[in-house]
């Protein structure tokens, strides 16, 4: 389960709340600097969503009510499921300002009396449907806007996959250096991305205003009626429109509510909507343009221009999913949903700039087998669709939670409220698992490796947490045998990091039964993860003096912020305790692990623990303690 009391983007210092970034960076600057990184993906659907729906109508030629109706379907699918649902409702529901489906799995479990496994079990299929999303958006992206470079001259058909790989490539390797010196362009060149998508929908409109009948909900609904089960083949592709949705509520606590919904009815949607009725209205007008309308609508001088802003456009989108898939894993690890993970920070002053090696290397791996695999954006749109609605439809169900536990809504009035909702994502659910065979068993299996990762390692903890506690002794009973022992006294500090703070660390056991001393002080630390994205300085840290030799410390962080040890312990002197960083020593359990005979899970996950505790980092690096004050005992443990 995930538990708060045991086990996103920030730095040490707590990062200031979205009214505090108001006021720093002010308004407009928060709204541009959402478009960027808010809407990189769902800014460069256009490319492909229109296309891939009018594939499946162009096996008898594409009729006037097909192209209206799917563009309608279009239109009000960014109506219903981005500006209703998400700008306008799912942001109410903010864990102090943060959002993403950990902000709601932590809003549920705090309002509950007791965890429940609805609650586990969603959280983690939505955060593992999340990866599976960050690892096709890049591929597709690139690999649409690159394949715009084939109507500039068709000598270039035979690099769009060389020239795809470059760019993911290169988009890969930055990582490690951070992106503060380019991101303060990314809204700037979004915003002018999509002001470019917008003029050129308009330029197109009246080839054919009749597209303008796509306005009307009724085409979209008549379409779906006289099609039948194509109308549903349609819808799979339709979605390709929203995917980027999710963005709109994960990154609320970076830029604000208000500015985010600022952006998208000012820019973003106008921009967005007058796009597709151009594509639409420029079929119409010329049925051959299905072959790419996106990039047709543009006359043939700006046609590299647009390529080169659209690739432009979609390696910002697809640095946005790489970011947040690190916040998110770090939120996972808060969480106790992962091992310990290497975290860089790759600015001082950007709480949000993090790299984690070992996650941004299998990201590039599996975007660059998609790219290989499937060797067009067509192919590989079969593959997109399914994790971002599983996704949708999981955020929907957490939030009626939230509704009824935490806002204390009549259950009555939660179901009619998230019931239209829920029906829309089932029946877009619905029509893109009729692509699983198309390729969309690839994010299903990916989603489906890293939710096992994360029942295997939080069933995996708890277990060894129970083991542990049942062979320990308990800390007071310890204190209260050294006192009746005569102990070598040695001068300085010491700090046991454990996870119970109610028994004796197994790495002061190993000290005492090793070095045979006892420091002149001794601090049981115990760090906790909230419910809530950041804590407080000032109720962060809890210090319960024991007796003149021991002191036990609890800090706290949220699950959102990165643990740095010292710089909270340097906080407990405010509350009496005597720390010096130079006369302090860190003792930290090093554990190696074994299969046992019988530790409550199946072989195969016994093993799967024990490789990714292999692969995870040091207690030392994750908690920010200075290498050369930390002592590392060694301890083998059977699971």
């Amino acid at each position: 389960m995930i538990d708060a009391k045991a086990a996103g983007r920030d730095a040490p210092t707590p990062t200031p709340s979205p009214a505090a970034h108001d006021e720093h960076h002010g308004f407009w600057g928060l709204a541009l600097g959402s478009v960027g990184v808010v809407y990189g993906d769902i800014g460069t659907s256009p490319l492909y969503a229109l296309r891939e729906a009018l594939l499946h109508t162009s096996a008898d030629g594409v009729s006037r009510a097909d192209v209206e109706g799917i563009v309608s379907l279009l239109l009000w699918s960014l109506v219903l499921i981005v500006t209703v649902k998400y700008v306008l409702f799912l942001m109410r529901a903010d864990n102090r300002g943060e959002g993403g489906i950990f902000s709601l799995v932590a809003l549920a479990q705090g309002a509950m009396a007791r965890r429940t496994v609805f609650v586990f079990v969603v959280g983690v299929l939505g955060a593992a449907l999340f990866y599976g999303d960050a690892i096709i958006t890049p591929a597709i992206s690139v690999l649409s806007a690159v394949e715009g470079m084939k109507l500039v001259t068709p000598l270039f058909a035979d690099y769009v996959v060389p020239i795809t790989i470059a760019i993911i490539i290169g988009l890969f390797l930055v990582q490690s250096r951070g992106t503060g010196a380019v991101a303060r362009w990314f809204g700037p060149i979004t915003a002018v991305w999509f002001l470019a998508m917008a003029a050129a929908g308009l330029s197109h409109i009246n080839d054919d205003p009749e597209i303008l009948h796509a306005l009307n909900p009724l085409a979209a609904i008549g379409f779906l009626v006289d099609n039948g089960l194509l109308g549903l083949t349609v819808l799979g592709s339709v979605f390709l429109a929203v995917t980027g949705a999710e963005a709109l509520y994960a990154d609320m606590g970076h830029f604000g509510k208000l500015p985010i919904r600022v952006a998208w009815l000012g820019l973003v949607f106008p921009s967005l909507a007058l796009n597709y009725m151009g594509q639409g209205a420029l079929v119409l007008a010329h049925p051959e343009a299905m072959e790419n309308p996106f990039f047709l609508l543009v006359p043939g001088w700006a046609l590299l221009p647009m390529v080169i802003l659209a690739t432009v456009a979609t390696v910002i989108a697809s640095q946005a999913v790489i970011t947040g898939a690190f916040s998110l894993t770090r939120q996972a690890i808060q969480l106790g949903l992962l091992p310990r993970f290497e975290t860089r920070h790759t600015s001082a002053t950007q709480a949000g700039q993090i790299y984690m090696p070992r996650i941004n290397w299998l990201l590039c791996l599996g975007v660059l087998a998609l790219v290989l695999l499937f060797r067009s954006s067509s192919s590989l749109a079969s593959a997109y669709g399914i994790a971002v609605t599983g996704t949708m439809v999981l955020t929907s169900l957490l939030a009626f939670v939230v509704m009824v536990t935490v806002w204390k809504w009549p259950r009555p009035l939660a179901l009619l409220m998230i019931t239209p909702f829920l029906v829309i994502e089932l029946v877009f659910l619905a029509a893109n698992l009729l692509k699983i065979a198309d390729g969309g068993w690839v994010p299903l299996i990916l989603a489906g490796f890293v939710a096992v990762a994360m029942w295997t390692w939080a069933r995996g903890t708890r277990i060894l947490f129970d083991k542990s506690r049942r062979e320990s002794i308990p800390l007071r009973d310890l204190i209260a045998m050294l006192k009746r022992s005569e102990r070598i006294r040695v001068p300085g500090t010491a700090v046991f990091l454990t996870s119970d703070p109610e028994t004796a660390p197994s790495v002061l056991m190993h000290n005492l039964k090793h070095n045979h001393v006892l420091h002149r002080s001794n601090i049981i630390l115990t760090v906790k993860s909230a419910t809530t994205p950041r804590v407080a300085p000032h109720k962060r840290t809890e210090v319960t003096p024991i007796d003149d030799d021991f002191t036990l410390i609890s800090l706290t962080f949220g699950y959102m912020e990165t643990p740095n040890v010292p710089l909270a312990l340097g906080e407990c002197r405010k509350k009496g305790l005597k720390f010096d960083i130079m006369s302090t020593s860190f003792f930290v359990g090093k554990r190696t692990f074994k299969p046992g005979t019988n530790s409550g899970m199946s072989k195969w996950q016994d093993r799967l623990y024990i490789y990714l505790a292999r692969n995870a980092s040091n207690a030392t690096d994750f908690y920010r303690i200075p290498t050369n004050r930390v002592l590392e005992l060694g301890q083998q443990m059977t699971i």
